[in-house]
């Protein structure tokens, strides 16, 4: 599996590139009360979802490194990963969620279905592909249990 770009750094192109729409071509801005109560718990959400999943990799003491995935020398189905099985993806796509109701301008929103598609074809599937020939039929059955995003 050839990786181009890490996932922390395509969230922060993809929010550079939400932040450009929002200057240069918002479309329709976006207000509403308590904007920013949503925007604060789609950021603590994001942190806590991601930050879940790198916790569960350290106990299991497994790579977190989505360069190496053959490096991977435990399936992690407990902790967060019981009810989605990218939540580190997870939480970088609630930060651009929280990004896109504090940037405000319709524009962006065209930025969040881009990257999930991207992250899908070029991460996640690459990734599974990995998973299926290191644990076989025991990672069949947690892909029947268990969402990608949730």
């Amino acid at each position: 599996m050839h990786l181009k770009l890490p996932p922390p750094l395509l969230m922060l192109i993809a929010l550079g590139t939400m932040y450009w729409l929002s200057e240069h071509m918002p479309l329709w801005r976006l207000s509403f009360w308590g904007q920013s109560a949503v925007i604060l718990l789609l950021c603590l959400s994001g942190t806590m979802v991601g930050l879940a999943g790198v916790v569960s990799f350290a106990k299991a003491r497994t790579t977190v490194d989505p360069h190496r995935p053959r490096k991977t020398s435990t399936l992690v189905t407990r902790g967060i990963y019981r009810f989605s099985r990218n939540p580190m993806y997870l939480g970088l796509l609630l930060l651009l969620v929280a990004a896109f109701f504090y940037f405000s301008a319709l524009s962006g929103m065209v930025v969040i279905p881009l990257f999930v598609l991207y992250m899908n074809n070029f991460q996640i599937r690459p990734e599974e592909g990995v998973l299926e020939h290191l644990f076989g039929d025991e990672y069949r059955r947690y892909c029947q249990q268990v969402r990608r995003w949730c």
